[in-house]
């Protein structure tokens, strides 16, 4: 396929920069500095060093003998659950960070859901000695309590979000509010591949090392590569690279919750409508007079009513087949995945994992699965629901 990105931030119909006023100088601002900055001998040096030295990247590409054996084919993990902090978030943060830097801005905040962006930015925030704050919802905070302590003790003030649901949405909605309030000191470290124009843009370039390296580890092109989407960025940084390459099935995976229609989902390619949320055009949970419906999913990561404006646009053109899952079957493949490989994934990541049961490969055939968090944060739920 022809994928491209318009000077204005447009993935087809999908994108643009839906922002105050206010806030025009700043994203003005971010993208000079990214085109400016991204492709120069000295970004690109700092940025592979941590990568390698302070991420610890490559990330292995694992093949999952008994994993294999029980699917009758060829799967392998992309173990991003092994890089520093626990997650792929990581990857984005190290370059906004550099970015943040670049432009001399000297305040970070950011948004999170299942705390893993919270606590990755926490992280460069502690590393480059900047001010860190971080929103989360209520609700996040308490199911997620682990990566709170986390984030709080590497230096940053997170900050509780109780309006709305308490989750990921109202996080973000708090953010933008305080980017508004502030801003020229201020940098928005956004998570995912959401958000004004060109926020959907640097995520996914940074994220794709992911797809980079199964690239060079497998030697060849996988049959098949599965990751969960929530906002999308592990997604967009596994699929990025052979999204030219039609030969390669890209399957996305989304939360359906308590079910399709059990009004507790957060299908959003499934269900969705085209609509702007959190300064892009996308599609996302709405009713029919444009009023967001509160999502759900048992997993804090994928709790979001919208998706990234590239994988409405990948919807809508055929490139990437999104299907979903439940809680009930990403709790089956995350207890499937733990006692076969003796890996316990992220919750994010079980909803991948359980896309295997709805897919037909060929003995033959090779399935990367994106692996993008390891599953400490969410012991507590596990705990509860497959009381062990």
């Amino acid at each position: 396929m022809n994928f491209k990105i318009s000077e204005s931030g447009y993935y087809g119909e999908f994108g643009g920069s839906y922002i105050p006023e206010l806030l025009l100088p700043n994203i003005e601002e971010l993208k000079s500095a990214f085109k400016r900055i991204v492709e120069s001998t000295s970004f690109q040096r700092d940025f592979s060093k941590l990568l390698k030295e302070y991420v610890g990247r490559p990330t292995p590409l694992y093949y999952a003998r008994r994993l294999s054996a029980h699917y009758n084919t060829n799967i392998y993990l992309k173990r991003e659950d092994l890089c520093h902090t626990g997650a792929h978030k990581i990857n984005n943060t190290i370059g906004q960070i550099l970015l943040a830097q670049e432009m001399n801005k000297k305040r970070i905040i950011a948004e999170t859901g299942a705390g893993q962006h919270g606590v990755a930015t926490a992280t460069v925030c502690a590393l480059m000695g900047l001010k860190c704050i971080v929103y989360m919802g209520e609700v996040d905070m308490e199911r997620q309590a682990p990566n709170v302590k986390r984030m709080q003790m590497l230096g940053a003030e997170v900050r509780a979000v109780h309006s709305g649901t308490k989750t990921l949405k109202d996080a973000t909605n708090e953010a933008i509010r305080d980017w508004i309030n502030h801003p020229e000191e201020t940098y928005y470290l956004i998570g995912s591949v959401v958000g004004p124009h060109p926020y959907p843009h640097i995520v996914s370039i940074f994220q794709s090392v992911i797809g980079d390296e199964i690239k060079k580890q497998l030697q060849q092109s996988p049959d098949y590569i599965l990751a969960c989407v929530g906002g999308g960025s592990n997604a967009i940084g596994a699929f990025y690279p052979f999204l030219d390459d039609e030969t390669v099935k890209l399957i996305g995976v989304e939360a359906a919750g308590l079910g399709l229609q059990s009004g507790k989902t957060a299908a959003t390619l499934t269900l969705g409508s085209t609509g702007v949320l959190h300064g892009s055009k996308s599609k996302l949970i709405q009713t029919e007079d444009g009023q967001v419906v509160e999502p759900y999913s048992i997993s804090a990561g994928l709790d979001y009513p919208g998706v990234g404006p590239v994988h409405a646009f990948l919807d809508q053109c055929g490139r990437v087949e999104y299907k979903n899952a439940t809680d009930e079957e990403a709790l089956i493949a995350a207890g499937l995945l733990t006692r076969l490989e003796g890996i316990i994934p992220a919750l994010e990541s079980a909803h991948a994992f359980a896309a295997l049961e709805k897919i037909n490969p060929l003995a033959d055939e090779n399935i990367v699965v994106n692996l993008s968090g390891r599953g400490d944060k969410d012991m507590e739920t596990y705990q509860q629901k497959l009381k062990f």
